[in-house]
């Protein structure tokens, strides 16, 4: 049976580590060579290069600090450059500092704003002017239906990632879809372990946390998708349905 991505190339954000990593195996796994962005990752970005190599595919690994408009401007040009091609564009790279609403400053918000939004939106109309063709898929969070309490600057951000989410798959149509997943608890986040995931499943509907596979098996159906763009696959067990009207924070 043909592999979903047989013959085509992915740029993957933030692809050395977690989510990320997954997903970049997930697509190499579909037949896709991938195009590996790190940030600061640069030995794991390497490592990876090699596994997708060593199982037969083509890797390369590519640094650039998201936050610098230049580099983030000069990404998908030189991911054309060393691939030849994209089709796919994962933006998954992000930023995920603790802050309250009592503590928030603006220079936190803009560094998220940079990071977690306007990379992820310039890095698509590059991939539109440059690629020409193909697909977008944003990883957001479930909490963009209400917010967090406890990381407001990065919850700003993804929600500013959501609208332009929308905004790029209708400027981009019909040559361009995209779309976004929004995990919930998939992952513990940096510094804890796997017990603050299962003292959370409760909170959510299907009462157990995720997978890494749940996320990629998201983002694999709206690259196969061909109709569809401009939606969002919430991968939080129903996590999101209680976030109406919004502002809940369980931990």
């Amino acid at each position: 049976m043909d592999r979903l991505l047989e013959g085509k190339v992915a740029l993957v954000t933030g692809a050395a580590k977690r989510l990320g990593r997954a997903v970049a195996e997930a697509l190499a796994t579909q037949g896709a060579d991938v195009v590996i962005h790190y940030g600061s990752s640069g030995q794991e970005a390497a490592e990876l290069a090699e596994q997708l190599k060593s199982a037969g595919g083509k890797a390369w690994a590519i640094g650039a600090d998201l936050a610098q408009s230049e580099q983030v401007e000069q990404l998908v040009p030189r991911a054309l450059e060393q691939a030849g091609r994209l089709d796919v564009l994962v933006n998954n790279a992000s930023l995920f500092p603790s802050d309250s609403v009592r503590e928030a400053k603006v220079e936190t918000a803009i560094e998220n704003l940079r990071v977690n939004a306007w990379a992820p939106f310039a890095l698509t109309r590059a991939f539109a002017l440059h690629a020409r063709r193909g697909a977008v898929v944003n990883l957001l969070d479930t909490r963009v239906i209400g917010f967090d309490r406890k990381h407001v600057s990065y919850i700003l951000s993804k929600h500013a990632l959501l609208l332009l989410t929308r905004m790029t798959a209708l400027e981009f149509a019909p040559d361009v879809r995209v779309n976004g997943v929004a995990p919930g608890l998939i992952l513990p986040p940096p510094g804890r372990d796997e017990s603050y995931l299962d003292r959370l499943a409760s909170t959510v509907p299907l009462r157990r946390r995720g997978s890494a596979a749940d996320v990629t098996d998201a983002v694999l159906y709206l690259l196969r998708s061909e109709f569809v763009t401009g939606q969002v696959i919430f991968v939080d067990g129903g996590r999101h349905l209680k976030e109406y009207p919004g502002g809940s924070n369980p931990d």
